[in-house]
């Protein structure tokens, strides 16, 4: 070695760096080859069985939205209704939810004082629709209630016979 070689081998300027691959970078390696081939062949193979589908057919203008200035426009509407109405009937739902818990609590664990609350307070309606704008749908601020079989179920009961008096 030369002295010039010598003193920048000591300064540290000729220094070379062997990268060594250790078991867990080469099983690294091999999961990302392993990976990447799966990708590949998974695309090759699927994708041009979806392109050899036919595709689906039109959908009909029939009842359904678009296309039209009026369309958007009540898009449009609905989106900044739903934005105005959805905060508070969460704020109601979420009261609701509150009361009817204090209700269940109160009331000895009376599951039909709290399901009247919650029903009222976290059914109805939620997202204001262009059908909602226009009148096909109702909006329900209060939830309804569903009709409930069991107590259809039950005859009515009628009065008992009157005694004489003696």
């Amino acid at each position: 070695m030369s002295a010039v070689q010598s003193s920048l081998v000591a300064e540290g300027g000729l220094s070379v760096k062997s990268y060594v691959f250790t078991s867990t970078g080469s099983a690294t390696l091999f999961r990302l080859v392993a990976v990447t081939l799966v990708v590949a062949f998974c695309t090759i193979f699927t994708v041009p069985s979806a392109w050899s589908q036919e595709p689906l057919p039109p959908a009909s203008s029939e009842g359904t939205e678009g296309g039209s200035a009026s369309s958007a426009g009540m898009g449009a509407a609905a989106g900044l209704s739903t934005l105005l109405y959805l905060p508070l009937k969460a704020a109601f739902a979420i009261g609701g939810g509150i009361v009817g818990g204090l209700a269940y609590a109160f009331s000895g664990g009376n599951e039909n004082a709290a399901k009247s609350i919650w029903t009222t307070s976290m059914y109805g309606t939620y997202i204001i629709t262009p059908d909602h704008l226009r009148g096909d749908r109702p909006i329900r601020f209060l939830g309804v209630p569903e009709p409930d079989s069991s107590a259809t179920a039950i005859a009515p009961l009628e009065p008992a016979p009157v005694e004489p008096v003696r």
